[in-house]
């Protein structure tokens, strides 16, 4: 902390959908972002963002990451960084277009497959099945997973219910739809659009021509 900064504040981060390094599932999708947050005074703030992603048969992944954006369009959701995951090679890229620089690390694990439909695994509330339906020319299986936390948990005076909600696509492996609605933190949805199956460019996997890499594996 340094002495000129203000006292006070927080800084929240939204986890987006998770996309499993699945082999032979290859695709390209753009991830739409809605954050909608009501305050005390009943005021609404609502952000967005429209990022690509991307993974190739041998299960290499990249992605966008965008800034959320009022939802006006007066404001660019510009790009302010891009990841690059290759369970190969047991390595990863963190670019930052604006520095024109990637960081190269090494990745030991990836997460290779998914096993079960929907969010985590270890859910204490109720968990409800919701059927399928089809999203973006794919069919889904939909959980809405319900949990109560009871008053004096976290120092709250009285009950807080919170609600998740996704649609799994089995041929994917990953979440096509996810809502996560939680008075603490507003309603977050993510959905997946212009799906296109099949192996994307390649250039996408390899940091950009004249990029500076600041090599990390050692």
């Amino acid at each position: 902390r340094r002495p000129e900064e203000p006292d006070g504040g927080t800084r929240q981060r939204l986890i987006s959908l998770f996309i499993p390094n699945i082999a032979n599932a290859p695709f390209t999708a753009t991830v739409n972002t809605e954050w909608v947050r009501t305050l005390a005074n009943g005021a609404r703030i609502t952000l967005i963002n429209h990022r690509l992603i991307a993974r190739d048969s041998a299960g290499r992944i990249f992605q966008e990451r965008r800034l959320l954006v009022p939802q006006d369009g007066k404001q660019e959701s510009t790009v302010n960084q891009t990841e690059i995951s290759d369970p190969v090679l047991k390595q990863q890229y963190i670019c930052i277009p604006s520095a024109n620089t990637c960081q190269l690390e090494i990745r030991p694990t990836f997460v290779t497959a998914v096993q079960h439909p929907g969010g985590s695994i270890d859910n204490d509330g109720e968990t409800q099945n919701l059927g399928t339906q089809t999203i973006a020319g794919l069919e889904t299986i939909g959980t809405r997973e319900t949990m109560v936390i009871a008053a004096g948990e976290i120092g709250n005076d009285s009950p807080i219910s919170t609600k998740r909600e996704f649609w799994f696509s089995p041929k994917l492996g990953m979440n096509l739809i996810s809502i996560r609605d939680d008075p603490r933190f507003g309603m977050q949805r993510f959905e997946v659009s212009d799906v296109v199956l099949g192996d994307p460019d390649a250039k996408l996997f390899s940091p950009p021509d004249g990029t500076r890499i600041i090599d990390l594996r050692n």
